[in-house]
């Protein structure tokens, strides 16, 4: 099969031909329709999570479909369209047993802990407990788009921000999982304020239903705009850049009671924010995080895909290469593009 793979950390990868994987006797193997180009492979590239043993092949925004099955998989057949957690769960743990994939002991991350998707076939472990049916309405390359921005925007506002109809909710950065964010956050009938420092940004955060814009840039002050447009303070704030600056604005931007999320993740020597505890402690602050979500948590979102109240597809940006991935996973670090892009070309 043709991949993507790097050898070191920081180096450029190179396209070549590695052998098709192989299933487990628990597990599928996917012909890659779509697998989108996301921040978090960025951070692996360049060597900030450390479950990515050399070489590698990174992807773990994926849908596709079923092209061969391992013994024990009930579940699935060949041809069927899936679409897939960028956490998978192992079945066995405490916490899948209690129904929290997303946090499994022993997780499994196509792109992470295991080869993933920047190439035509990838193997997924658990397949029964792990795989999602894919609606025929919605396309590959929008379903890419879900399995790590979208289906953890949507537990960050849904899950575990708890938002509701009629509360202000404030995203901090609006590349793939900020816009994602604003879209679930409006469908619910919640109010955003949207931050970033692109005036290209905002305005797409506008169109996916943003009431108001802060250009950081421009602004002293982020949360005292943000408290001021929302009338004393968010109800939900999420950090869906990953940076200490958007993470303490984020917090600094609740109201009394408020719920901060963290989705963006702060690695390396960002690993460790300063955060506002004072604050915290004296407005009975929440702070959450938010790592994916669980397969069987999917259908409420799919749900709302079909529908049409959620419109993802609205969110995939340039559709690309896998040849011309290695030069967009490379520039990722400086936020060249609008919208979530998608290989979709092998």
């Amino acid at each position: 099969m043709k991949a993507v793979l790097y050898e070191a950390f920081g180096t450029a990868p190179k396209l070549v031909t590695l052998p098709d994987p192989t299933h487990e006797p628990h597990g599928v193997v996917l012909r890659v329709g779509a697998t989108g180009l996301c921040r978090s492979d960025w951070h692996g590239w360049v060597g900030h999570d450390p479950d990515i043993t050399l070489p590698h092949v990174p992807g773990h925004e994926l849908a596709g479909t079923v092209e061969a099955v391992g013994r024990d998989v009930t579940r699935w057949r060949v041809g069927d369209r899936v679409t897939v957690p960028f956490v998978g769960g192992c079945g066995a743990c405490p916490e899948c047993h209690a129904g929290h994939q997303q946090v499994c002991h022993n997780q499994f991350q196509p792109g992470f802990t295991h080869w993933g998707s920047f190439a035509e076939y990838v193997g997924i472990h658990q397949a029964d407990l792990n795989l999602v049916a894919l609606p025929e309405s919605v396309a590959f390359d929008t379903a890419a788009s879900l399995g790590c921005r979208f289906a953890t925007s949507f537990r960050a506002v849904v899950d575990q921000g708890k938002t509701s109809a009629g509360q202000w909710v404030a995203v901090h950065g609006c590349g793939g999982v900020g816009l994602s964010a604003i879209m679930i956050a409006t469908a619910i009938g919640a109010h955003v304020v949207a931050v970033d420092i692109a005036e290209d940004k905002l305005s797409l955060a506008r169109d996916m239903g943003a009431v108001a814009t802060v250009n950081a840039t421009e602004t002293e002050d982020v949360p005292g705009a943000v408290r001021d447009l929302s009338g004393g303070g968010a109800h939900v704030s999420l950090d869906a850049l990953g940076h200490p600056q958007t993470c303490f604005n984020s917090v600094m931007s609740l109201r009394r009671r408020g719920r901060h999320v963290q989705v963006g993740l702060l690695m390396a020597e960002q690993s460790a924010p300063p955060v506002p505890m004072g604050q915290v402690i004296a407005h009975e602050l929440e702070i959450l995080g938010s790592h994916g979500m669980q397969a069987h948590r999917y259908d409420a979102m799919l749900g709302m895909v079909v529908s049409g109240r959620l419109a993802p597809d609205r969110l995939v940006g340039d559709r690309i290469s896998l040849a011309d991935s290695i030069k967009a996973l490379m520039e990722m670090d400086d936020f060249p593009s609008l919208g979530a892009t998608v290989i979709t070309r092998f």
